[in-house]
C-alpha cells in the first residue's frame, strides 16, 4: 500500500494520540529489553540470532572492530527504503523510529548482567529476555526494522507467510554461522531461538488467549440463557444430526481459563448428555472481548 507523505500529519501521528504514544513506548521498551539480552547475554557468550540481528552479530564476530549496532543500522538502510515505497507509511514511520532507537541502544548500552557459566542456561535466559522484548515490539504498530520489513514486504508482494519468511532467513544465518563461525555455538543458538520464539508468541497472544466451546445439546437455549445471566455471550449455529437427521442449534462461545471450568460445570448440570468440544483460540478481538493486539 503506497501512501503519499503529505497524507500523514506527523504531529497528529506522534503527539496528539495516546495510542500512538503507547506504541512508541512499547517499541522503545521492547528494544531496551531486547538489547539487555543481546549485549548482556548473546554477544558475551558468542551466540547467534536470526534475521538481520543475527547477520549483524555474525559480521561483528568475523570483524570485531565493527559493532553490532552500526552493522544493524547500515543493513537496515536499504530495507527502510524498500519499505517506505512498498509498505504502509505509518508502519514505516514507527519502524524508522524503532530502527534508530534499537541501533543506538545496541551501540551504546552494554549491561553487566550476573555471569552465567552454563551455555544452555545462558541460551535459555537470553531467549526469555529477547523474546519478551521482541514480543513487546511486535505488539506495536511498527517494528525495530530488519526481518520484519522483509517479511511484510514479501507477504504484501507475493503472499508469502511471515512466519515462513522469518524462519527461512534465520535458517540461512544459522547455516552461515555454522560454516563461517562456530558449529557448537550455532547449536546452542538454536536453544536461544526456540525459547525466544515461544516467549514472543506468549507475549503477543498469551494475554488474550481464550478457549472456544461448541455445545451440542437439546437444551442449548437454557444453557445460553444461563451464560447471558453470567455476563457471557453466545451464538447459535444451525446443525443437522447425521444419524437422526433432526435439526438443532449448536451453541458457540468463548471463555477464559477461569470461566471455562464454571461453564462446563453448569452445562453438564443442565444437560448431563451434552456434547461439548473445547479447543484453543489464540486471540479474540472485538468490542465484547477487547481489542486484542494493538497493531
Amino acid at each position: 500500500m503506497n501512501i503519499n507523505v503529505s497524507d500523514i500529519n506527523l504531529n497528529e501521528l506522534f503527539f496528539n494520540s495516546s495510542k500512538n504514544l503507547l506504541n512508541l513506548s512499547m517499541i522503545a521498551l521492547g528494544s531496551l529489553i531486547f538489547i539487555l539480552g543481546l549485549n548482556g547475554i548473546l554477544v558475551p557468550h558468542g551466540f547467534l540470532s536470526g534475521g538481520v540481528v543475527g547477520l549483524s552479530i555474525l559480521i561483528h564476530y568475523l570483524v570485531p572492530v565493527i559493532g553490532v549496532g552500526a552493522v544493524y543500522f547500515l543493513l537496515n538502510l536499504p530495507l527502510v527504503f524498500l519499505g517506505w515505497f512498498n509498505i504502509s507509511r505509518r508502519f514505516m514511520i514507527y519502524t524508522l523510529f524503532g530502527t534508530v532507537f534499537f541501533s543506538v541502544l545496541a551501540a551504546t548500552f552494554y549491561p553487566q548482567l550476573p555471569e552465567i557459566q552454563d551455555p544452555i542456561l545462558a541460551a535459555l535466559s537470553g531467549g526469555v529476555i529477547c523474546g519478551t522484548g521482541a514480543g513487546l515490539i511486535l505488539r506495536s504498530l511498527g517494528s525495530a526494522g530488519g526481518t520484519d520489513i522483509i517479511a511484510v514486504y514479501l507477504y504484501n508482494k507475493f503472499g508469502l507467510r511471515i512466519g515462513l519468511v522469518t524462519f527461512s532467513l534465520s535458517a540461512v544465518i544459522l547455516l552461515a554461522g555454522a560454516f563461517l563461525y562456530d558449529l557448537q555455538m550455532t547449536l546452542y543458538s538454536l536453544i536461544y531461538l526456540f525459547t525466544q520464539g515461544k516467549i514472543t508468541d506468549a507475549i503477543m497472544v498469551g494475554f488474550n488467549q481464550r478457549k472456544t466451546l461448541m455445545v451440542v445439546s437439546d437444551h442449548v437455549q437454557t444453557i445460553a440463557q444461563k451464560m447471558v445471566e453470567n455476563g457471557r455471550t453466545a451464538t447459535f449455529f444451525k446443525g443437522v444430526g447425521a444419524y437422526s437427521g433432526n435439526e438443532r442449534n449448536v451453541l458457540y462461545t468463548v471463555a477464559n481459563f477461569i470461566e471455562l471450568a464454571q461453564m462446563k460445570d453448569y452445562i453438564f448440570k443442565l444437560d448431563p448428555e451434552a456434547f461439548v468440544v473445547v479447543y484453543d483460540t489464540l486471540e479474540i478481538m472485538g468490542k465484547r472481548y477487547g481489542t486484542g493486539r494493538i497493531f
